[in-house]
């Protein structure tokens, strides 16, 4: 890991992934208002200072099964909400229900739900644009901002914007690595339906560790619409052996159980709403510019959402007073690949810049 300038060191403790023997036990919840159902999972102790994870596609509140026990251990109370469409929380039915500002939305009346004024946010994937749109659009409810390999664009720019044409050459990859977010335009059905035609078989697909040697290589979101879909072609995902650097068993079982019974079409929505999305970030608060402190954690072998060595974070740096970067050698899935680096990470960032909230 690469550190961006000189922390604070950490509290005296000694963080290990999961924390079993924290001593808090993790429970559920679901909070329910006319518009939407969160359901959402909580450690640590009722009355802490308050610690927020954000899930993207296609995961759950149980992706962040390694930070809950550890942070409620650190002195937090950490929740990790059921996105909207997933889990146990609402499954809306139009696609235009999964813009970010009616997903801000939930996160923000889930905060009123929990009796708080400000949380720190933690994101991921497309939980981390929901995570920029608190700290842009409602800094007052923020009390720090953390991202995991998607970094923030402000006042609705598009990550298209920002390709790296040295790997993705205009005339073969027009879309760059966002290839893929144009044939759920395009597709949409064929790709919700390919996702369902085997859910175990995509689970094990998609989660799996970053590969050093797809460096400098286009991403392979770069060729879904030439391939005819995500698979290749095939109307669903290949057979593959779980890779248990990533996932478990009982977390492969999980996952494939709750997108079975819910399906992928509210997943997916969230990538239908680039131009509401787009109008969303042109409301941000001062210019778009965020004075509250950032960490941003990129994946050194996360090729989709490449951050290091590319243009991709360059709109992020200018738009945040109080940036910290750090480089984990992980794939996307870094919360689940490397959980020590990444709890290690927040945990020194939040003594750095958040001592005070720490105390709370």
């Amino acid at each position: 890991m690469t550190v961006s300038g000189s922390p604070a060191p950490l509290p005296p403790v000694r963080l290990n992934a999961s924390w079993a023997g924290s001593g808090f036990p993790l429970t559920e919840h679901l909070f329910e208002t006319p518009r939407h159902a969160t359901f959402y999972l909580a450690c640590g102790a009722a009355d802490a200072p308050l610690i927020v994870f954000a899930h993207g596609w296609p995961e759950l509140s149980h992706s962040w099964r390694h930070q809950l026990p550890v942070f409620a251990a650190l002195g937090f109370r950490a929740i990790a909400p059921d996105m909207r469409g997933y889990g146990r929380s609402t499954v809306h039915a139009k696609q235009s229900d999964y813009c970010l500002e009616e997903i801000t939305a939930d996160m923000l009346e889930l905060l009123d739900g929990l009796g708080r004024r400000t949380a720190i946010w933690v994101g991921h994937d497309w939980g981390s644009p929901v995570v920029w749109a608190i700290a842009s659009h409602h800094p007052d409810r923020c009390e720090g901002v953390a991202s995991l390999c998607v970094p923030y664009l402000p006042n609705g720019v598009s990550m298209a914007s920002y390709i790296d044409r040295s790997i993705y050459p205009a005339d073969k990859y027009p879309a760059g690595q966002w290839d893929y977010v144009l044939f759920y335009q395009e597709h949409f059905d064929k790709a919700r339906a390919d996702f369902e035609a085997n859910v175990d078989a995509t689970v094990k697909l998609l989660f799996r560790k970053g590969n050093p040697e797809g460096q400098g290589q286009p991403a392979f979101t770069a060729s879904v619409r030439a391939n005819g879909g995500w698979f290749r072609g095939a109307s669903a995902a290949p057979d593959m052996p779980r890779d248990p650097a990533v996932l478990s068993e009982r977390d492969l079982h999980t996952y494939t159980e709750a997108l079975t019974r819910n399906g992928f079409s509210g997943p997916d929505s969230w990538y239908m709403n680039n131009e509401a999305n787009a109008a969303y970030g042109r409301k941000s608060v001062n210019g778009g510019r965020l004075e509250l402190p950032v960490l941003f954690l990129h994946a050194e072998y996360d090729y989709t959402c490449r951050t290091v060595g590319g243009p991709l974070a360059d709109p992020m740096r200018a738009s945040c007073a109080d940036l910290t970067e750090m480089i984990a050698k992980t794939g996307h899935w870094m919360a689940q690949e490397n959980p020590v680096v990444v709890n290690k990470a927040l945990a020194a960032w939040i003594n750095a810049k958040l001592p005070d909230v720490w105390r709370g």
